[in-house]
């Protein structure tokens, strides 16, 4: 919701009604994952995309249809649906959009956890009875929950919201209690991703770049003044001139945090990785040999890391390109940490 946020809170301040419409489910070659969000607004306004372009008319259609009517709707988009080739999806795909009035409250509250980079799930029920259709709760981190989807399912979907919320997946699942089901839509929301480099090298100038590039905050930390300075790294978001164990003490490490220790040096990498390791970062990744990672991954455990902590370790670090430049090698750290971000895992 982070690249509509801004157009929806200026229709809601100027308290024009609202529809969100969201893709809940794909199946084959869709443009759009599950999550991806549209609003939509009188007057053909809308913000955000379902699907790159194809069913963006019909769905808005039904969105006025929401507005009118106050209730939800479950659509379904696919290539053996006629109505589907109407809309222009002919590229082997199919997804699901749920599409609902816009709570002002709830919406508040999403609005708010968005800004303060605090992660959350939230639970809507997406196919059930009518009388429930559209509800939807919040739970963030801290555990406080926002909303209600109503008995006998609201502590299953908030248990559903919190598991997706550890493991950051977004997907669709059944509820069944008291001998009745319904189904929900649950989305893990994690901050904004952000790359903490230790070691600032040169190659360390390229990852910040391509970082930047793809959406990530940045952030530098190096004790040494001729390579963690001003002049060097004038595009990072964030420059911390300390020793790793001071510097993530001003950090805050969450499941949208990536780490890469690029200096070579136990002095500095070890530190960072004790603290790293432990963690809820997504991704930590450090630069060396296989016999550099040998006596790296031996240190930790006399220092006391478990080995399922020590397994976290992305080393060598990035994928194997074959680099050889900076910028090379940052590109293959980049792509590693992006695909980790999506869940996968290629060495």
């Amino acid at each position: 919701m982070r690249d509509i946020l801004a157009d929806l809170e200026r229709w809601n301040l100027e308290k024009e009604p609202i529809a969100l419409a969201t893709v809940t489910q794909t199946w084959g070659s869709s443009p759009r994952q599950p999550g991806a969000k549209m609003g939509m607004a009188p007057n053909h306004r809308i913000t955000g995309s379902v699907s790159g372009g194809c069913v963006e008319g019909a769905v808005y259609e039904t969105g006025m249809e929401v507005l009118e009517s106050k209730k939800a709707q479950l659509l379904h988009f696919g290539v053996a649906d006629e109505t589907a080739w109407e809309v222009g999806l002919a590229c082997g795909g199919s997804i699901d959009v749920f599409v609902k009035p816009l709570d002002a409250a709830f919406f508040s509250a999403v609005s708010a956890s968005l800004k303060d980079e605090q992660p959350f799930a939230v639970a809507t029920v997406v196919k059930g009875p009518m009388s429930l259709l559209g509800n939807e709760i919040m739970v963030r981190d801290d555990g406080s929950s926002v909303g209600q989807i109503g008995k006998p399912f609201a502590q299953p979907a908030i248990e559903a919201a919190r598991a997706a919320l550890a493991s950051g997946q977004t997907q669709r699942q059944s509820i069944t209690a008291a001998d009745q089901s319904i189904e929900v839509f649950v989305e893990s929301v994690w901050p904004s991703p952000t790359l903490v480099i230790v070691g600032g090298v040169h190659i360390a100038i390229a990852l910040a770049s391509l970082a930047k590039t793809l959406g990530y905050k940045t952030i530098l930390i190096d004790p040494r003044a001729a390579f963690g300075n001003e002049a060097r790294f004038p595009h990072v978001d964030q420059l911390i001139r300390g020793w790793p164990d001071e510097a993530f003490s001003q950090i805050a490490i969450t499941h949208s945090t990536a780490v890469a220790m690029l200096t070579h040096d136990p002095k500095l990498d070890d530190p960072a990785l004790l603290t790293a390791l432990p963690s809820k970062a997504f991704y930590v990744g450090a630069l060396g040999s296989q016999k550099t990672q040998e006596k790296r991954r031996a240190r930790l455990r006399e220092a006391g890391l478990t080995e399922a902590q020590i397994s976290r370790i992305y080393g060598p670090i990035g994928l194997p390109l074959g680099a050889r430049t900076p910028e090379e090698i940052a590109l293959s750290v980049m792509a590693e940490i992006v695909a980790a971000r999506n869940g996968v895992r290629l060495h």
